[in-house]
């Protein structure tokens, strides 16, 4: 981060009062709080951004005007989320899939995109939007079979944080779609993926044989 950024940025005094509100010991909660008050607020979004702090980012998402997420604009924050830690730039990217790209038909467009896109980032919302298309209860898409083969020939080979999200996707083809649940289910013995993962109780785990069996089962009772 820049260490002199406090003195280059000047900013608004509603952006300072909303980030005196902010602290180590805020909660996702909290600031879905305050970004109801705030409703929908672009400029102040920039602001916060600015920070490049996590907490105020994530704020940041919740307040920004999808109509003005550009392809130029999605980008630029992606490439800004590179400064931040793994976990935190996944979960930047997540929040932002949640709150703002699944809520347009130009973002989700952009999404499905992004297959091949040169940004991990990118290439991760693709997937993740594949798999929340089918954990949202929603029918599920046509092309599970073309993203099972492309998960069968790519997985091994991509970023962790891509990785996760094609694992992801083939968890929820296999819960799902009982044609394909067989398949699914070796791919995750082949590749081992998370097998030695351990999961706090209650949570199910990312191995695609243990993912399949437990969420297939829950929909069974």
């Amino acid at each position: 981060m820049n260490e002199n950024k406090g003195s280059e940025i000047k900013r608004s005094s509603k952006a300072e009062q909303i980030l005196s509100q902010i602290n180590s010991k805020t909660k996702l909660g909290d600031l879905r709080k305050i970004a109801k008050d705030i409703k929908k607020d672009h400029e102040l979004a920039m602001e916060l951004w600015a920070t490049e702090e996590f907490m105020p980012r994530l704020l940041a998402i919740l307040i920004m005007d999808k109509k003005l997420l550009s392809e130029d604009v999605l980008n630029r924050l992606d490439k800004d989320m590179q400064i931040h830690a793994f976990d935190e730039r996944n979960n930047l990217l997540d929040w932002l899939l949640a709150n703002q790209l699944t809520k347009d038909k130009k973002t989700i467009a952009l999404m499905e995109s992004w297959e091949n896109s040169p940004s991990a980032l990118q290439r991760r919302a693709f997937w993740y939007y594949q798999a929340r298309l089918r954990w949202t209860g929603q029918t599920p898409p046509a092309n599970s079979a073309d993203l099972i083969s492309t998960i069968e020939a790519n997985i091994t080979q991509e970023e962790p944080e891509v990785q996760w999200a094609m694992n992801f996707t083939a968890g929820w083809i296999g819960v799902y779609d009982e044609k394909n649940r067989a398949r699914c289910i070796k791919l995750g013995e082949k590749t081992g993926l998370y097998k030695d993962e351990i999961v706090s109780k209650g949570c199910t785990p990312s191995y695609l044989p243990e993912f399949i069996r437990i969420e297939v089962n829950k929909r069974q009772k």
